[in-house]
């Protein structure tokens, strides 16, 4: 009987210290982690939404993790090309992904080749903040209101452009869905991100963009750009005066864009946890808040499991957009 028990109590040391081996190392790495500069790649160019709550969120978690939080910019594909790079980086937290709206839950649906799996090539860690979009106008389009804008484009079918952050982007997808609504016919100019988007409609050489208040605040502020509109459900605290598209001339249009963390697959859950609650408290911080809200932003980070269901929502509902209106990314 003894030996029987011992024999039990010995197998089963020896099945916990089994199990030590499997779970040490990746216990061992998110206690270790990080133990070089984290690289938050933004598949944008500089200057956009995406970028600037990628810069604000960096500095923070620098100052928590003692490590120098690098943001990398990989432009080109409508975020594919930086996203691509994310999902071939090690899975060791290092190097984690700003995506949008448009990268994890548009492109899927817009785009029948990628250079990844968007099913398998990312762990989603946090959602970080909403973005709702400013409909915005060059100072010199004459139109001071959303039905005066579409009374004029309808008069000039053809005549008019639009700037975007790339083709199959929340933007982009906003104004086709404004398009569709209103009946008009204005030409799309995709550029490389929301900073070369916005330059040009300031420059006069487009005359509407739908950007993220977040990125155009700074300009309606000193009179470069003028908001017709705000794409969200209810309006913009940061823009008090500007209506809703639904208010003013649509009735339920509703398109917000958001950011958020992701890492490559394969990325230990204990450390897209830890990586998760980091933003959770640095996003809680009252100057944090308060910098992405005074840019027209709602911080709204979260855990891996609601990001994940958020990114599903999404896909299935831009789906459903893109296949109603024949949108392309084209």
């Amino acid at each position: 009987m003894r030996r029987s028990i011992l024999f039990t109590l010995t197998r089963a040391a020896l099945a916990a210290a089994a199990c030590g081996l499997v779970a040490g190392p990746a216990a061992a790495q998110t206690a270790a982690w990080p133990t070089r500069p984290v690289t938050i790649v933004v598949p944008f160019a500089p200057g956009g939404g995406t970028d600037t709550g990628a810069r604000i969120l960096a500095e923070q978690l620098s100052r928590r993790w003692g490590q120098t939080v690098l943001v990398d910019n990989k432009s080109g594909a409508a975020g594919q090309i930086g996203a691509d790079s994310v999902a071939k980086a090690r899975p060791d937290g290092h190097t984690l992904l700003m995506g949008n709206v448009g990268t994890q839950a548009i492109n899927p649906a817009l785009y029948r080749r990628m250079p990844y799996d968007p099913d398998k090539a990312f762990a989603p860690v946090s959602l970080v903040a909403e973005l709702p979009l400013a409909m915005m106008v060059h100072p010199g389009v004459p139109a001071r209101s959303v039905k005066e804008f579409i009374a004029l484009a309808k008069a000039r079918p053809g005549q008019m452009s639009y700037s975007s952050s790339g083709a199959g982007g929340g933007p982009h997808l906003a104004a086709e869905m404004f398009k569709d609504a209103t009946g008009s016919f204005i030409v799309h100019v995709p550029y490389r991100g929301g900073g070369p988007a916005i330059a040009d409609l300031i420059a006069g050489h487009v005359q509407l963009s739908f950007m993220t208040a977040f990125e155009a605040n700074a300009h309606l502020k000193t009179g470069k750009l003028r908001a017709l509109a705000v794409t969200s459900a209810q309006r913009v605290p940061a823009l008090p005066d500007v209506p809703t598209l639904a208010e003013a001339a649509i009735p339920g249009f509703n398109s917000i864009s958001w950011i958020g963390l992701l890492a490559p697959a394969g990325t230990p859950p204990e450390l897209t946890e830890r990586i998760a609650a980091d933003v959770r408290a640095v996003m809680a911080q009252d100057e944090v808040h308060r910098r992405f809200a005074d840019l027209g932003a709602q911080p709204a980070a979260g855990t891996p499991t609601a990001f994940a269901r958020l990114i599903e929502a999404d896909r299935k509902r831009y789906a459903r957009i893109i296949q109603d209106r024949h949108i392309t990314a084209d």
